[in-house]
């Protein structure tokens, strides 16, 4: 097991190459996060699909916090991992699972995400409007837009919205920060949807937290902490995925001026560009931490019990043995069948909303800024750091030549 960590300045630079020579390599790559914990990588399509699916693969780490401990290297601090690991759906398996994705899913349902399109297209045009000539198309867009339409959803007072974007910065990709930091700012959180669910109780509304509180006091299949958790998941996860979509994606368009005219004459082709740029670019490096009950075989290689385990969506999508060209940007590809919403019992509750999120996003853009270019060579861009999630850390463009 190596001590070094292939989330390092190589990564930065370019993870899909990085990705490339890890799949080449082996099925499974051992590694270290930035904060010293070892983890096992992997990276291919068919492998990561498998490990999603396999039983003996857990998410559940309540009361079985110590297997970060246990994975420590020498000088490691697991704090920050384990602080982002509440009782909620993301983190258990069934039934626990099963029980709170049913509860999740009495309130998230299409219906809400439908009757929310007009209000998505509203705060999209409300953040649009004051725009420039030039501007950080993820500052004064993707990153509000979505915070603003979870915190909508969820029931988040409007004045609470900027401390919804730290907050969710901080625990989504706790890798890219201190432990400490990390630690601090879940407790900020969880003590904040307390106070929230509590209110929403109190003083219900037509809006997620209130349903799932409903749910909560009808039929008692969710205890207070696991309320308070589910509304964590949902906040933090309906934020950053969105975000990225909506500028890796838009990052893909101008470095494909071709692709882009295309979709701007064929507007109908939208649905599908949304899909290749989730399996092109996601907004998801990798999965959130797994670890093995027992001994198991990935790809012929034997891992022990009590291992964390981090699928690799991003390395996944790009896999040729599974797509054709893999490295190729087409809005036209069918079908995209991409991983970046996982797969198995636990695929991405919010996926409707972030398509939903990117379709409106991506046609204001297009329709707005005919002439909408870089305001820097694409090459410059660079990639934030961190485990999880795959974004940019700016993307400035501008309207006209």
């Amino acid at each position: 097991m190596t001590d070094s960590t292939v989330f390092d300045q190589d990564y930065l630079r370019d993870p899909h190459e990085v990705f490339a020579r890890l799949r080449e390599q082996g099925p499974v790559t051992p590694t270290a996060t930035a904060h010293g914990v070892k983890i096992w990588l992997v990276t291919r399509y068919d492998d990561v699909k498998a490990a999603m699916t396999d039983p003996r693969i857990s998410k559940a780490f309540a009361g079985n916090l110590e297997v970060f401990k246990a994975n420590e290297l020498e000088g490691g601090d697991s704090r920050g991992a384990a602080a982002v690991v509440p009782d909620n759906m993301l983190f258990s398996d069934p039934p626990d699972h099963t029980r709170l994705r049913r509860i999740a899913v009495k309130a998230f349902t299409a219906g809400r995400i439908r009757a929310l399109r007009p209000r998505i297209e509203q705060i999209s045009a409300r953040l649009l409007d004051p725009l420039g000539t030039e501007f950080d198309l993820l500052e004064d867009y993707a990153i509000p837009l979505p915070a603003m339409v979870i915190g909508e959803l969820l029931g988040v007072p409007e004045a609470d919205w900027p401390r919804l974007i730290r907050l969710s910065g901080t625990a989504i990709e706790g890798s890219a920060h201190d432990p400490a930091e990390v630690v601090a700012a879940a407790q900020e959180t969880l003590a904040y949807l307390t106070d929230l669910c509590a209110a929403k109780r109190a003083d219900p509304a037509d809006d997620l937290i209130s349903a799932m509180v409903a749910v909560h006091d009808e039929d008692g299949g969710i205890d207070d902490v696991e309320l308070i958790s589910t509304s964590w998941v949902l906040m933090v996860a309906g934020h950053e995925t969105t975000v990225h979509l909506i500028g890796n994606g838009m990052r893909a368009l101008l470095a494909h001026p071709a692709q882009m005219a295309r979709l701007r004459a064929d507007p109908a082709l939208l649905p599908d560009a949304i899909e290749e740029f989730l399996r092109y670019d996601g907004p998801v490096a990798t999965g959130t931490y797994r670890y093995t009950t027992e001994p198991v075989t990935i790809g012929g290689v034997d891992i022990p019990a009590g291992q964390l385990i981090v699928v690799c969506l991003l390395s996944a999508n790009r896999d040729a043995a599974r797509y054709e060209d893999a490295g190729r940007f087409d809005i036209t590809r069918k079908p995209a069948q991409h991983l970046t919403f996982g797969h198995g019992v636990h695929y991405c509750l919010g996926a409707p909303l972030a398509r939903v999120e990117g379709e409106v996003a991506f046609r204001h853009l297009l329709e707005r800024f005919p002439g909408l270019r870089p305001a820097v060579p694409i090459d410059r861009l660079t990639w934030r750091p961190g485990m999880l999630m795959h974004g940019l850390t700016a993307l400035p463009v501008r309207t006209r030549p």
